[in-house]
């Protein structure tokens, strides 16, 4: 049985896991040292602002670099790529005294399509927001060593 497909494809929640695998596939290539992205800032307002801002907001902002992005959106593509279990397995090897996670099970009628909806409507806005984040790292690279006119 085949389903015609809806109109509005591009917000399919596989099109956007796609995109954003897409997205940190390319930033994955184009960063070829991504060492060069320590201490690099995310926005160079984010920088400017960050002498006006309030005294205890350099501890939040210095770990908010350009390299920790990069590695917090390959771990993510990772996770979406080979599933959560997958990494959680990975993780219990490497800490066999770790308890067992508690599972929180929702404990109200609540309408299962309804639950399936609203995640799904979360996981694609995070998706999106993740999809841009890589995309801005990789052109924000190429203009950090000089290459943001190639490949465009």
């Amino acid at each position: 049985m085949q389903m015609s497909e809806p109109l509005s494809q591009k917000n399919a929640l596989f099109t956007a896991m796609n995109r954003f695998i897409g997205a940190v596939n390319n930033m994955d290539q184009t960063v070829m040292v991504p060492s060069l992205l320590r201490d690099v800032p995310l926005d160079q307002e984010k920088e400017e602002q960050k002498l006006t801002n309030d005294p205890g907001s350099y501890l939040r902002d210095a770990e908010a670099d350009m390299y920790s992005y990069y590695s917090q959106l390959k771990s993510i593509r990772n996770n979406v790529e080979w599933g959560v279990m997958r990494a959680e397995e990975q993780r219990r090897k490497r800490d066999t005294t770790a308890p067992e996670p508690v599972r929180t099970e929702p404990e109200s009628d609540m309408d299962l399509e309804q639950l399936l909806q609203y995640h799904l409507k979360g996981l694609h806005g995070v998706l999106s927001k993740l999809t841009s984040q890589a995309n801005n790292l990789t052109n924000r690279y190429k203009q950090e060593i000089g290459i943001s006119g190639w490949g465009q």
